[in-house]
């Protein structure tokens, strides 16, 4: 959304934020409007920070620079953002729910922070993004995984994501291969960044408390990235870990799945003028390609991502395509 737009917006909005703003906090405007009923953070799945330790914690993390174009996902009324705006050159701050983004423009109102702060009101996973050195984001729960996703898919590449998700979706983005929590989410997005774990953050620390406990995680991409499709590499993997502890070969028999790559080679061999032979068996590709790998027998949850890139690449050299 153009910023004159999100202006006129959030002016807009400002009465009805006004009137259910209560006294503000130690901590700054807008902790108190969480204790409204008329901030219903939850219908976002949003838990507002309230510990500024914590939030600052987080700032720290990102190691600004005074030059650094921020992008922060959920702002909620500002805890994170303030503090962000004393150490970067702008924020531009997504905001789901417009008397948050009323509450946080009243927080930031005749300082001479405001005109470092551009306030976008509407869903991220749409939002045409802008520029941006850094992300920061107390990640509203619906959104975890399309946000890791769009933010990876992002160009120009950003230097650094400092994200707080759900515990468990956090680990499972740092899970390394062998471990219980190796999964298609893991080796997606390590395929196309570091991902660290940086910061426990227990649910006492939000507003309301969440039912779950926290973690912050550290992204930084691969520059340059991997020279493979994403569409590719997920549909292999979609497959493989289908069942995680089944082998390779057992989840390439699953309903459905030679059907769709048969259909996948023929487009691939019509594209290219290429006749497909009337002995021609899917199942048959497909079984070489493991045993040439020596993958038939290996199982998901132990296979690393370097492990599904070569075999990924045996299968385009079969002309076998997974999307």
């Amino acid at each position: 959304m153009p910023r004159a737009t999100s202006d006129r917006f959030i002016r807009a909005h400002q009465p009805s934020a006004k009137k259910a703003a209560a006294k503000e906090s130690s901590d700054g405007a807008g902790s108190s409007a969480v204790h409204n009923p008329i901030f219903n953070t939850e219908r976002f799945g949003q838990h507002i920070l309230k510990n500024p330790l914590v939030a600052q914690g987080i700032v720290d993390k990102a190691n600004l620079r005074p030059t650094d174009q921020v992008l922060e996902v959920g702002p909620g009324t500002g805890n994170l953002t303030v503090r962000i705006l004393e150490k970067a050159k702008h924020v531009t701050a997504v905001e789901m729910d417009p008397r948050m983004a009323a509450e946080l423009t009243k927080r930031v109102q005749g300082k001479p922070e405001q005109r470092k702060l551009s306030i976008m009101i509407g869903d991220f996973v749409k939002a045409d993004l802008p520029y941006f050195d850094v992300c920061i984001s107390n990640t509203p729960y619906q959104i975890s995984s399309p946000l890791v996703f769009r933010l990876l898919s992002h160009r120009p590449l950003f230097r650094v994501a400092i994200l707080m998700f759900q515990r468990e979706f956090a680990l499972r983005l740092v899970a390394q291969p062998g471990t219980d929590l190796w999964s298609r989410l893991s080796a997606n997005v390590q395929l196309y960044a570091k991902v660290d774990h940086i910061m426990k953050v227990g649910k006492n620390n939000f507003r309301p408390a969440p039912n779950v406990e926290s973690s912050v995680v550290r992204i930084v991409p691969l520059d340059p990235p991997p020279p493979v499709r994403f569409e590719e590499f997920d549909g292999l993997t979609r497959i493989i870990f289908g069942r995680r502890h089944k082998t390779v070969h057992a989840n390439f028999q699953a309903k459905g799945v030679m059907e769709m790559l048969e259909k996948n080679y023929r487009t691939w061999c019509s594209e290219r003028d290429q006749i497909v032979e009337d002995d021609f068996d899917i199942k048959n590709v497909v079984q070489k390609v493991l045993d040439e790998t020596q993958n038939s027998e290996n199982r998901a949850a132990k296979m690393t991502v370097n492990d599904l890139l070569i075999l990924l690449s045996a299968f385009h050299d079969a002309g076998i395509h997974f999307a």
